[in-house]
């Protein structure tokens, strides 16, 4: 079975029509929550990304697939700036987070500030040599909340949101690396979710976990998006049709079409999103 025929099957399911190209003519449009225009990115002389521009819909998952070297997860870092930590790179246009009208990428924006209020977690559980506690809390301290009933209330608060209260409520102070893979990933969720970002941002964070893992993580998903927008780069075109509303799809630092994840899949409008979705390329 091709990548295309197990997403268009995972989509009839959902949609209960094969040919249907819109999730829903009566449902209401989902709200902006940020907005790329015309974003390009340099690594030093190397251009990355050649003017992507694409909504990020409220509230909503928002999955990027493509090609490995295609831009995916250099647009994903963009949102939080993570680029900045190494020297040399150079960013044009705009991110503009709505409705605080904020624009990520400009220069004199705080980087620190754009990570507290855009959320990552990268491909590989990567907690903080501290307890489980204290991973959690290490973002609020950033913020400057230091009070220990708020602390608590909200790292509570946070692992509730990833699913590992239940599993971790009794052993907060021990270190987080006793966690298991899966656990150790959700953990790093909980730190992200602690600040409240207003975007949370997924650099395929299940290609290193086995699928029980990879199925709770993708379930969280469904219920974080209740209260935060996601983003998600996946080499998994089974899972972008799985989890997400939108999709985008890139190659070769080009936004080559973004739409609705039913559409993309089943009637995409551009020739290259055919090839790649149906393996004939990537």
């Amino acid at each position: 079975m091709t990548e295309l025929t197990r997403a268009s099957t995972l989509l009839r399911d959902k949609s209960g029509d094969p040919t249907m190209t819109q999730a829903s003519t009566t449902e209401t449009p989902a709200a902006i929550r940020a907005d790329v225009r015309d974003l390009k990115f340099w690594y030093g002389k190397f251009q990355a990304l050649n003017g992507v521009t694409m909504p990020i819909h409220d509230r909503k998952v928002t999955a990027i697939i493509g090609p490995s070297g295609c831009g995916k997860s250099t647009l994903l870092r963009c949102f939080n700036r993570i680029h900045d930590l190494y020297p040399g790179v150079r960013y044009e246009g705009q991110i503009n987070l709505a409705p605080e009208n904020i624009n990520l990428v400009e220069k004199g924006i705080d980087p620190i500030l754009v990570r507290l209020l855009v959320g990552m977690v990268f491909q590989k559980p990567n907690p903080f040599p501290k307890s489980i506690y204290e991973n959690v809390a290490a973002g609020l301290y950033v913020r400057g909340i230091r009070n220990k009933t708020e602390v608590e209330g909200r790292v509570e608060e946070a692992l509730r949101q990833a699913a590992l209260w239940n599993e971790v409520k009794d052993r907060l102070t021990k270190p987080a690396f006793e966690l298991s893979g899966g656990q150790q990933q959700r953990l790093c969720i909980a730190r992200a979710l602690a600040p409240k970002p207003k975007l949370l941002l997924l650099d395929e964070p299940t290609s290193a976990l086995d699928p029980i893992a990879t199925a709770k993580i993708e379930e969280l998903m469904d219920s974080l998006v209740k209260d935060v927008t996601i983003l998600i780069v996946t080499h998994n075109l089974a899972q972008a049709a799985r989890i997400s509303k939108f999709t985008a799809f890139m190659h070769m630092g080009n936004l080559v079409e973004f739409g609705e994840t039913e559409q993309l899949f089943t009637n995409p409008s551009v020739t290259q999103t055919q090839d790649y979705v149906t393996g004939r390329f990537g």
